[in-house]
Formats: C-alpha cells, sequence, structure tokens
C-alpha cells in the first residue's frame, strides 16, 4: 500500500468540503480526477473513507481518524517546501498572495510592478475575496500569505499590523444630506448610508463605525463593489462610509463631496495574516514593507 500527496490532498479537500465539486475547485482539478484519486486511495486502503448519498458525503469513522495525520503530512510536506524557496533568497520562487477586495484595486496596481522591479525572481499568484473564504483558503494551504482588515481570528495565524486606514464620509456635492466636517458618529443619517452587502467585513466595520447594528435601522441598498457604491452615491442616492486608501482612486473625478470624521476618526487596521509555523516570514515581512510604501506613496499624492 502506497499513498501519495496528491491523494492526501484531495482526500484532505474532500473532508473539509464534503462536496466532491467543491473539492475538486479547492484543488484546481476536474471533479472525475479527483473522485478517481479517492476511490484509487479507498482500494489501496482496502477500506472505504466517505459515505456518499444524496443528502452529502461524509467521512467514514476511519476517515475521521486518518485527516489529523495527514494534515501534519499536508503541512509538513509545505514546511519543506518553504524551506526550499526561502533558501533560494528573499522573495523568490512562488508566493500565493490573498487580500480582500476593499484593498486589492488600491494597492496591487502598485505594489506588483515594484515587487517586480525589486524581486525579479518573485512569481505572484493573486486571489481576491471576502475574508472568511481567504482563510479558510490560507488555513487549507491554498494561498500563503493574506492582505486583510484585522483581527481575523483564529489560533492558527499569526498577524503583522500595517497601516491604519481612516474612514471618510463621501456624498454627492449639493444633495440634501447637509454634513459638514468635521462630523461626528450620531450625525449620520443612517436611512441615507449605502453599504456593501453581507460578507464584506467593511460592512460590518461600518456597522460597527456607526452604531447600527440595533433593530430598525433598514438600509435601501447593498452593493457588491465599492465602486457601485461610489457610483451609486455620485449619483444622489445617498452615502458611504469610504476608506481613506480608495480616495485617490474612487474620487480621482472630485464627483463625491468628503466630510471628515471628528477625532478619534474611525478607522480600520490593515495587515499581513499568515499561518503559525510558516517558514518564510521573512518573505512576509519585506511584502509587508513594499505595501506600507505603496500605501504611504498613495497618502502623499492624496495631500498633494
Amino acid at each position: 500500500m502506497k499513498l501519495t500527496l496528491r491523494q492526501m490532498q484531495y482526500f484532505e479537500a474532500l473532508a473539509r468540503t464534503r462536496h466532491f465539486a467543491h473539492a475538486a475547485e479547492a484543488v484546481h482539478v476536474s471533479q472525475p480526477a479527483l473522485s478517481a484519486q479517492i476511490m484509487e486511495m479507498e482500494r489501496r486502503l482496502g477500506a472505504k473513507l466517505f459515505d456518499r448519498s444524496r443528502a452529502g458525503v461524509y467521512p467514514t469513522a476511519l476517515a475521521e481518524r486518518l485527516l489529523p495525520a495527514v494534515i501534519r503530512i499536508l503541512n509538513e510536506t509545505k514546511a519543506v517546501e518553504e524551506m526550499a524557496e526561502s533558501s533560494a533568497g528573499l522573495l523568490a520562487g512562488k508566493l500565493r498572495l490573498g487580500i480582500i477586495p476593499t484593498i486589492a484595486p488600491y494597492v496591487l496596481p502598485a505594489l506588483v510592478p515594484r515587487a517586480a522591479e525589486r524581486y525579479p525572481q518573485l512569481e505572484f499568484e493573486i486571489r481576491e475575496g471576502l475574508t472568511a473564504n481567504l482563510v479558510e483558503a490560507l488555513l487549507a494551504r491554498e494561498v500563503d500569505l493574506l492582505v486583510a482588515a484585522l483581527p481575523v481570528s483564529d489560533a492558527g495565524l499569526e498577524e503583522q499590523f500595517l497601516w491604519r486606514d481612516n474612514f471618510i464620509i463621501a456624498k454627492t456635492p449639493g444633495a440634501a444630506d447637509v454634513l459638514t466636517g468635521p462630523i461626528q458618529i450620531d450625525e449620520i443619517p443612517a436611512q441615507r448610508l449605502l453599504l456593501l452587502a453581507e460578507g464584506h467585513c467593511l460592512r460590518d466595520q461600518a456597522l460597527d463605525v456607526c452604531g447600527l447594528r440595533q433593530e430598525g435601522k433598514v438600509f435601501n441598498f447593498e452593493a457588491t463593489s465599492m465602486a457601485t457604491l461610489v457610483q451609486l452615491v455620485s449619483s444622489g442616492m445617498g452615502l458611504t462610509l469610504l476608506p481613506e486608501m480608495a480616495v485617490p482612486f474612487e474620487n480621482r473625478d472630485g464627483a463625491l463631496e468628503l466630510v471628515e470624521f471628528a477625532e478619534p476618526c474611525p478607522s480600520r487596521d490593515i495587515g499581513l495574516v499568515w499561518r503559525r509555523g510558516s517558514q518564510r516570514i521573512e518573505d512576509y515581512i519585506a511584502l509587508g514593507e513594499l505595501i506600507t510604501a505603496v500605501l504611504a506613496s498613495a497618502t502623499q499624492k492624496k495631500a498633494a
């Protein structure tokens, strides 16, 4: 009996997702290919690993016992790969970066060419997604590093703060919302506030900042992207909470009126997140320095 790392990867993905199609997507293969490897693994072990039914896919008792050992082997294999990558020099080789959509468009356009110029042997793979999905991908070893709003609570992860991103109220010039800065949080007209849809951490931060988690607060629209929110606000539909890093991009044509908060200004913390025990922390710190430089440059341009 001899199992392959590929079979163990497929086994772990199926045990985690409990869905053949989702598992196949997670490991970037077709569903028939994943199913064939799972069946081959069962044949080699001489035992059933998953119960398949219309209700779903469930690990057998044997699979539950095997899973911790399989995860340990996969983690140790990843650690060996990271050691090899780190020995090639700082930020050399493949780095799979996950980044949330309320940061990605304001960091990546400057970060990628700057990283390529300074670290020509770096090979970026970038995945944009919601925080919860990216954390799951990080724990599943599908990405190496996240850029996200902190904190990201999980005992298996480590974080490093990079930047404090202040919030600003964005509205249409001359609209009915008469707001003059610096504005107090309790002066925000909740019924006019437009937010990102459920799942975006920026939505949760806006609710917390504005104290709008109590019952009776109704929002007339939820957008799936910051660009959509800005277009709606610029057309006079309402106002929104805009991260400061987004201002040079989303208000480049000056269509928005920006109202600053009174001190202490509400903000979000931006940082890096990686798996505890990773062998590439020096790489992550170096990339964090590049990201901080990109954000500082954007802030200076805004001030100018």
